[in-house]
């Protein structure tokens, strides 16, 4: 009967270990805020995706981590995405006026449509398109992010 009760302890010990630790080491997660300065259209969507690394950046809506297109009402537009873990990330706009969820360009490679990327690089012929390191920031909880629209290229 004794090594019963024993093993039942040490059992009960074990799992109350194993529960302690899963709490100890749970993710945590937070939540970015994304504002869009100076949208010139209200018809369309404002598209934004999240990217956690710089494959695809800014262009592939394939690798965006997460992502979401809303319908502008005014001039800024502010839009939480939660659930991310603590790192880096960058975050690409497009003012998406024809309903295809991406930026479309000319046969030069220039945006035909609004554009905004985190970190608001400068974004030229010269420069050409931001990559990652350039646009990254980052979160440790909850963040706030303040990105402008661009209909142009910058001087």
């Amino acid at each position: 009967m004794l090594k019963i009760t024993h093993l039942s302890s040490l059992l009960l010990a074990s799992l109350l270990s194993l529960s302690f630790a899963k709490t100890v080491n749970a993710d945590t997660t937070a939540t970015l805020t994304v504002v869009v300065n100076g949208i010139n259209n209200q018809k369309g969507e404002i598209c934004m995706g999240v990217y956690s690394k710089g494959k695809g950046f800014p262009m592939s809506t394939n690798d965006v981590h997460k992502s979401a297109c809303v319908q502008p009402s005014g001039s800024t537009l502010t839009h939480t995405f939660s659930g991310l873990k603590p790192g880096n990330y960058a975050v690409a706009v497009v003012d998406d006026q024809n309903g295809d969820r991406q930026l479309n360009t000319d046969f030069f490679g220039i945006p035909k449509e609004g554009f905004g990327i985190s970190q608001n690089p400068t974004v030229s012929i010269a420069t050409g398109t931001p990559k990652f390191h350039d646009a990254s920031f980052f979160m440790n909880q909850n963040t706030k992010i303040n990105i402008f629209m661009k209909y142009s290229l910058d001087s």
